[in-house]
């Protein structure tokens, strides 16, 4: 099988070597070119023909931002992960660039001792997001083809519709895509839940803060990354920070959310195992969960434990995710009520909230 093809596009000489380094260790990877900023990388592309692009966000005469948004304009399929800095300005253009398209993401390594490491770390990211990027042939993957609807899944039956107004609490998953998904569904929920909503989105610190300021400029429900000790209310959403674990509890006759740095799960801190789980004991029958596109199987264990509680489970369908992973294993384990493309989730998910409360709303 032929070698999957890189292009490396970087402003920084040695951030551009030490890609190239890290990539040309695996067998099945071939860096076929690098450019200095986006206008070259754009010139480049149809020279190198290349199967995935790794692009810096920060760059002179033509940044990360503005690469995407052109190369989208020709290229709508070939994937691209976005090289940013932890930094608040790294990630509002991440979540520009994801916005604008691009596929995926990492964060270049900071505070590290020397280059070797530093290759090791870009490796260990790299490395597994372009193998899942590039399943296909590159032909396909370079041409304005429609996305593998993929096959059809035995989802439980819903469960008789007058139980569906015991919602008392929304929890939602979701890694790789994630962001524009989440922008989708909260475009098409057009009231303020009436049940607290409780979100894990596998993103670094500063990033998950950046995506709740701005999930929360237009909605009509309130967003904010969470801190220890809130109580929960309706109509407002509660996404884990980046780095730490969220979960509710009870605390007397309500609810309270806590943050925790115990060990990731399923190499993930915050992990939506952690929060499913706590959902799960805290709320019981009365969960409405939700798995969304990601990579990996993060929310799979969560969701045995609120079907154990005889919680209700949603998960997004193959068609419309980034990365059928998460919602994938949901699926295939028989754990979903529904399996549902992406834009007919919100129309689903006011279905099964308290009738009276959203009248009111």
């Amino acid at each position: 099988m032929p070698a999957i093809r890189i292009l490396v596009v970087d402003d920084a000489v040695v951030m551009r070597r030490m890609i190239t380094e890290a990539l040309g260790s695996h067998p099945g990877i071939e860096v076929v070119g690098s450019a200095p900023n986006g206008r070259i990388a754009l010139q480049k592309v149809p020279q190198v023909n290349p199967d995935l692009i790794t692009m810096d966000v920060e760059m002179p005469e033509m940044d990360g931002v503005q690469t995407v948004r052109e190369l989208r304009k020709s290229y709508p399929k070939l994937p691209v992960i976005m090289f940013s800095t932890l930094t608040r300005q790294g990630a509002a253009s991440t979540l520009d660039a994801l916005a604008a398209g691009a596929n995926d993401y990492v964060t270049k390594p900071a505070n590290v001792g020397n280059v070797l490491e530093s290759i090791e770390i870009l490796k260990a990211e790299l490395v597994p997001k372009i193998l899942l990027h590039c399943q296909g042939s590159a032909a396909s993957r370079a041409s304005p083809v429609s996305r593998n609807p993929g096959r059809p899944f035995s989802a439980v039956p819903t469960r008789p519709f007058s139980a569906l107004n015991s919602v008392q609490a929304f929890a939602i998953g979701c890694s790789t895509g994630g962001p524009n998904a989440l922008a989708d569904l909260f475009s098409d929920i057009t009231v303020p839940l009436p049940v607290p909503t409780f979100i894990v989105q596998h993103m670094p610190p500063l990033f998950t803060k950046m995506l709740a300021e701005r999930l929360d400029k237009n909605s009509p429900n309130r967003f904010c990354e969470c801190t220890e000790g809130l109580r929960p209310e309706p109509g407002c959403v509660y996404i884990a920070p980046g780095g730490r674990h969220m979960a509710v509890s009870r605390a007397g006759t309500g609810f309270q959310l806590h943050l925790n740095d115990l060990p990731p799960e399923n190499s993930c801190r915050p992990s939506v195992d952690v929060l499913f789980r706590s959902v799960a004991a805290a709320y019981g029958k009365s969960v409405l969960a939700l798995v969304m596109t990601g990579m990996g199987q993060d929310g799979l264990n969560g969701c045995r434990h609120i079907r154990e509680h005889a919680g209700q489970i949603l998960a997004q369908d193959q068609a419309t995710s980034v990365v059928w992973g998460m919602p994938g294993c949901v699926a295939e384990a028989g754990l979903a009520d529904k399996v549902l493309p992406l834009r007919q989730i919100g129309a689903e998910v006011m279905r099964r909230m308290p009738v009276a409360s959203l009248q009111r709303a």
